[in-house]
């Protein structure tokens, strides 16, 4: 690996009015290296980075860019100095080819003054190509997936030569495969001698592909270390003072009567033949891998989709919900897993996210009584400690984790009986998660139910009280707790049987 560092910032503060994003911290990112940047929401790093690509300017500190002084004026002038970045929400003009994004505010153009298509579909090929994706020039933005369109954000770094990159929760919405595609590129980055800075929440992630780790807690240094020197109890430990067995440990109750019956649930290419039951104050998991159909079985059981077959069955009352509304009267409420599409309306305050699903309880004849809709946000907001400024606060302004909030106040305002949550941790760093699991033991304790199904097979071990596991829509077996471990999990996920036979049911 080649040592020079690309970037060194030194000393880097910044003042807010009222607020001190940043105080004193050292940063610095060599060739060749992937260098994560971890912290909890708050911690600086969204400030420290911003700074770095000319977005904000520091109040005191200093940036140097291969060994030259420099003060970054605007990202424009980050881009010239070689600094790029590839952030979660990409922008691109959705209505233009990829070339046309490619180059965009470089077209060539002929002597006519015509754009030279023929070139930048050529040259875009080219660099598709030179990273192994098959992504074509001519192709519209929209029309590509998420994924694909971030591996064109990529191409176009390496079309501006860009000697440092940031990735800034890139897996946040890839599958695996698309993540470990992901991972192939940024090592291709590597052996050119790019400089990398990686954020994310993952933990495994930060794991698998860094080389060092920097953490930042409440705008300042905590340390920086190898990542061969450390491991994640010691990283979680370095971020929010707690050690990994911590995150998990909630107090779980007696388990009470039936809540949730789900028998011989069908729906055509999704899942099929689904039969399980949930207990009063249970916590019940469910995993699988991508395809497998957990998400569909769920959906279908709020309404969402429809079912072929089979009966949902909520406190001993048959209930077939057939729309999202029907779940809700019936006492059954979902975070899903975008919460941005599908889970908060982002454009609409806190209050107005809170009272969504439940403005029967604040109107009067039609009339909406918005002092009691604020009333109640207000008690949800301190209950969840969701960090905000107000409750007008609009949805879209607030981190990951308290987006996830609002979203679960949403379902405590409107006193659901079944919580289903679909991956509820992600994009959320791991303070929020720990307040996130606190809010799990708190419905528990009031013998509420909830269904879990997590991507991270730590997390929903270590929550559930059995779990589900699911493969290609068949239902392959329920665990117990006594039963759980890695290699049972992900045996039943990929199709194979364990051995031993293991009734799905309670006795």
């Amino acid at each position: 690996m080649d040592h020079q560092e690309i970037v060194k910032m030194t000393g880097i503060t910044k003042l807010f009015p009222g607020v001190r994003a940043l105080h004193n911290v050292d940063f610095d990112v060599r060739a060749g290296e992937v260098h994560a940047l971890v912290g909890e929401n708050g911690a600086g790093k969204s400030t420290l980075i911003k700074i770095l690509m000319g977005v904000h300017q520091k109040t005191e500190g200093e940036i140097v860019v291969e060994g030259e002084r420099v003060e970054v004026k605007n990202p424009l002038h980050a881009q010239s100095l070689g600094l790029s970045a590839v952030y979660q929400d990409i922008n691109f003009a959705q209505h233009l080819s990829v070339a046309e994004n490619m180059f965009m505010g470089k077209l060539p153009r002929n002597k006519f003054g015509i754009v030279d298509h023929k070139a930048i579909n050529t040259e875009t090929n080219h660099i598709m190509s030179s990273i192994g994706v098959d992504v074509e020039a001519t192709e519209i933005i929209s029309n590509l997936t998420i994924a694909k369109q971030e591996m064109v954000a990529i191409g176009k770094v390496l079309h501006q030569k860009a000697k440092f990159v940031i990735f800034d929760e890139p897996t946040a919405q890839l599958t695996t495969e698309e993540t470990e595609e992901l991972f192939r590129i940024i090592q291709m980055l590597k052996e050119k001698n790019v400089a990398i800075v990686y954020i994310s929440h993952r933990m495994e992630e930060i794991f698998q592909i860094s080389d060092r780790i920097t953490v930042l807690k409440d705008g300042e240094l905590v340390g920086t270390v190898p990542t061969e020197s450390v491991n994640e109890d010691d990283l979680i430990a370095m971020m929010v003072g707690r050690k990994l067995e911590d995150m998990y440990n909630i107090k779980h109750i007696e388990l009470g009567d039936t809540a949730l019956k789900v028998e011989n649930l069908s729906r055509a290419g999704e899942f099929a033949d689904i039969n399980f039951e949930v207990k009063k104050g249970e916590i019940f998991g469910m995993f699988g891998l991508v395809g497998s159909g957990r998400s569909e079985i769920v959906h279908t059981i709020f309404g969402d989709k429809p079912r072929d077959s089979g009966t949902v069955t909520l406190h001993g009352k048959v209930t077939n919900a057939k729309s999202p509304s029907e779940a809700i009267s019936a006492g059954i409420a979902l975070l899903p897993e975008n919460r941005k599409e599908q889970g908060l309306a982002l454009e609409l305050s806190i209050s107005d996210n809170t009272n969504m699903a439940s403005v029967e309880n604040i109107s009067s004849m039609g009339v909406l009584n918005t002092k009691k809709g604020d009333q109640i946000t207000q008690k949800f907001v301190d209950i969840l400690q969701t960090k905000t400024p107000s409750i007008s606060q609009i949805a879209k302004n607030l981190s990951g984790g308290n987006q996830q909030k609002v979203v679960i106040g949403k379902w405590l305002a409107a006193d659901s009986d079944l919580f289903i949550f679909d991956e509820p941790t992600v994009g959320v760093d791991v303070g929020a998660k720990v307040e996130i699991y606190k809010v799990f033991e708190e419905l528990i304790s009031q013998g509420k139910t909830i269904i879990i199904i997590s991507s991270y097979l730590p997390e929903v071990m270590g929550l559930s009280n059995r779990l589900l596991v699911m493969h290609e829509g068949k239902q392959m077996g329920i665990l117990d707790k006594s039963e759980y471990s890695e290699e049972n999990v992900l045996r039943l996920a990929s199709g194979m049987q364990l051995e031993r036979s293991h009734k799905d049911e309670y006795e």
